[in-house]
């Protein structure tokens, strides 16, 4: 019989695939580090190295279990740093008779598969990653011939649909289907957040060959003392750490910032489920499971089960559905590149500082700091949505374009034009405040609108609903914003929109 190449991509992880149950000397799985995939993008150190480890954990457990594996690494002389090179060579090399591979995630690789395949001249074929709820187009079909694509009326499908958090009558738990309302506490600094019990991994040697061999990056490599899982035991440790110790405490606490405790109550399992290490059916199970023992309270459950079981394959749906095409999209039309700050975090605005060194540190900060300290600021700013699309792909270690993008136009930049938001997240400094100690101690006052010493955000904030009246004055959800700005005095509006042409024009210098 010919051998059957099967491929296995970075963010493939998945040990317990239907690929591995039987052995069979006639299949050779791939694994490849490429320049490929290291530059496409500028990435985060630790991401490069958590998936260069990854993958290299999961060739080792496949090859114990009894596997035939063929890995290349990054500085392998036969590496042609390419996915499409890297096959035609291994295809001679074991005279392979057919290849396979699971779906990819990323529409660009998705075609760079499919176009490869058709012009095979050996049996090509595409196998299902097995590891989402939803198949690609399972969202579109449910929303088909609907304007508005609510994620509410998606969520509470799939609740009903998989029976989680259900009543035998079905209905849902609680008598309400989401607990948001409970969910927007600011900490007040207890209780404290957990202990940290990450594994610990000394990826020095491998951190030294990744810069050998040349690949750019940014942000702290942390190799030494590397915090991230790399298979799946490890992030079921984790799993049952967080649900034990935060997951009670993450319903109130999960929009909370603090600069005293960048991870609060949040998994940071998000790289692991991403990379497949973890499947989302064992998260659920096991925080659905924790509520009925009565260790978790139902908006905690609830609040952390929507962004996987809701959210997570919402934005799914919506990514294939709109690509491709949608990571050109702009509906401002802003197109100011991202400031020096960026990349080292050095600006007077704490609240950003703060989110992105957490970013720069650690390859993660969570959704709230993404979404309203520098996504917020960057909207209101007309900073470029494809510059800020690059560069939280490239920071976070869970970003991987099909969850990144609809995140970052969609809902973070609203340049799809409202096809995933129903209004802009924007807000000024009184919502950071709230939510944050961040404004304590900051070169720049929460509650000044102008002057040398006034918070960015809040001229921004005036000035941007200002500028896109047009578009955005219609929109229900935005009706006392306008109304506000109809009330406004002529010279203060004035002053208000100096001001923010004032912070865009000295962005480097915020």
């Amino acid at each position: 019989m010919a051998t059957t190449l099967k491929l296995i991509l970075g963010d493939q992880l998945n040990c317990e695939h239907s690929w591995f149950r039987t052995t069979d000397p006639e299949v050779v799985f791939v694994l490849m580090e490429v320049r490929q995939e290291t530059d496409y993008v500028l990435h985060h150190a630790q991401k490069i190295i958590a998936i260069f480890a990854g993958m290299r954990e999961m060739a080792r457990q496949l090859q114990e279990a009894g596997h035939r594996v063929h890995y290349l690494r990054i500085d392998d002389v036969d590496n042609r740093q390419s996915l499409t090179a890297n096959l035609d060579f291994l295809i001679a090399r074991y005279q392979a008779g057919a290849l396979h591979w699971q779906a990819p995630d990323e529409y660009r690789l998705d075609q760079q598969l499919q176009n490869y395949a058709a012009q095979l001249s050996i049996a090509a074929q595409m196998d299902d990653s097995e590891h989402f709820y939803t198949s690609r187009d399972e969202a579109a079909r449910h929303f088909d011939g609907r304007a508005r694509w609510l994620m509410e009326s998606f969520y509470r499908r799939m609740r009903s649909h998989h029976g989680v958090l259900m009543t035998a009558s079905g209905k849902p738990l609680g008598d309400q289907w989401n607990f948001d309302h409970d969910n927007r506490e600011a900490w007040p600094g207890t209780p404290w957040e957990p202990a940290d019990i990450r594994p610990r991994h000394d990826h020095s040697a491998l951190w030294q060959t990744i810069q050998d061999a040349g690949i750019a990056s940014f942000g702290a490599p942390s190799a030494a003392d590397f915090r991230w899982p790399l298979n799946r035991a490890e992030a079921l440790r984790q799993l049952d750490h967080f649900i034990q110790h935060a997951l009670p405490h993450f319903g109130r606490f999960q929009d909370a910032m603090s600069s005293k405790a960048w991870r609060l109550f949040h998994s940071l399992l998000s790289f692991a489920m991403n990379s497949k290490m973890l499947d989302p059916q064992t998260v659920v199970a096991r925080v659905e499971a924790a509520y009925q023992a009565g260790t978790v309270p139902l908006a905690s459950a609830e609040g952390y089960i929507r962004q996987i079981l809701g959210w997570r394959e919402y934005v799914r749906g919506v990514y294939w559905h709109r690509m491709p095409g949608y990571d050109q999209l702009n509906a401002f039309g802003h197109q100011t590149p991202l400031p020096h700050w960026f990349w080292d975090g050095q600006t007077r605005m704490r609240c950003l500082a703060a989110a992105i060194g957490q970013s720069l540190e650690h390859a993660h900060s969570h959704h709230i700091n993404r979404l309203m300290v520098i996504g917020n600021f960057s909207l209101l700013a007309g900073l470029s949505p494809q510059a800020l699309h690059a560069w939280y792909l490239g920071v976070y270690i869970d970003a991987f374009e099909w969850v990144e993008l609809p995140n970052t136009l969609g809902m973070s930049q609203f340049a799809d034009g409202g096809l995933l938001a129903t209004k802009p997240y924007v807000a000024s400094a009184a919502y950071i405040d709230r939510m944050s100690d961040y404004c304590k101690g900051c070169f720049y006052q929460k509650k000044l609108r102008t002057g040398e010493r006034a918070c960015p955000y809040n001229a921004l904030y005036w000035d941007f609903f200002q500028r896109n009246a047009a578009t955005l004055g219609k929109n229900q959800r935005l009706g006392m914003v306008y109304m506000q700005l109809r009330k406004m005095e002529p010279g203060t509006l004035a002053a208000l929109q100096e001001q923010a042409s004032q912070s865009r024009a000295a962005l480097e210098t915020l």
